[in-house]
């Protein structure tokens, strides 16, 4: 079995990644991280995941990006957007944006790889049914596969070469749905919300939520995640 990276959030679509590796015969190394977030509902999701797809290793990594501020994922002076349109989420970049959250993100799962070794990393950016966010189109996941080949030990002495896997980001939520559900996944386990309650449960009415649940709809079946309202 060929090892992997797989970065997982306790979301639906780093849910879904992680059961397509895993379908393709990865034996799965899975990286969370503890970066700031305001809420840590998504740390005991992975866990739980992680668990459920006896993945090789679990490595929950903390990191501190709501030192620098600038998101309303990590600084509580900043409000969540909720009860926005299709038309308005998918405009400009929005304050849930973390700054260069996924470039931090790669480059230590470019560290966990190299050293485990494994030379194919998955991360579930979704360039369609997404909020705005830079770090999510495939001209950056095209640059930083190149840069990982470029900037470690492994990558120049051509022991890879890496690889970065991105197997939902021309899917629309519908499809990213679909695919998970036809390989099993549970998503009652997973949870999307950027601003959910003290116990866990989805406000329906964020920026995520709103996606999450259109695309349960295009599928014609009833989320089975628990929310507020």
């Amino acid at each position: 079995m060929k090892n992997a990276v797989v970065l997982l959030s306790g979301g639906l679509d780093s849910t879904t990644t992680l059961a397509i590796a895993t379908d393709q015969g990865y034996r799965v190394h899975a990286l969370t991280f503890q970066y700031g977030q305001r809420h840590e509902h998504e740390i005991e999701a992975a866990k739980t995941i992680a668990e459920r797809y006896q993945v090789a290793q679990h490595h929950v990594f903390p990191i501190h990006l709501e030192l620098f501020g600038g998101s309303a994922l990590t600084a509580n002076d900043i409000e969540v957007p909720k009860q926005r349109s299709d038309e308005e989420i998918g405009t400009g970049i929005p304050v849930t944006y973390v700054p260069a959250r996924n470039t931090v993100f790669l480059s230590i799962a470019l560290a966990m790889a190299e050293t485990t070794p494994a030379h194919n990393i998955f991360i579930g950016v979704n360039a369609l049914d997404y909020s705005g966010y830079p770090d999510c189109r495939p001209e950056f996941i095209k640059a930083f596969e190149t840069t990982a080949n470029l900037a470690t030990k492994a990558g120049v002495e051509h022991q890879g070469p890496f690889r970065i896997h991105t197997p939902l980001i021309d899917l629309t939520k519908g499809e990213i749905i679909r695919r998970g559900l036809d390989l099993g996944v549970d998503y009652a386990l997973t949870i999307t919300c950027y601003a959910p309650s003290e116990e866990g449960h989805a406000c329906g009415t964020c920026d995520a939520c709103n996606l999450r649940l259109k695309g349960f709809s295009d599928n014609k079946i009833v989320d089975p995640a628990p929310y507020t309202t």
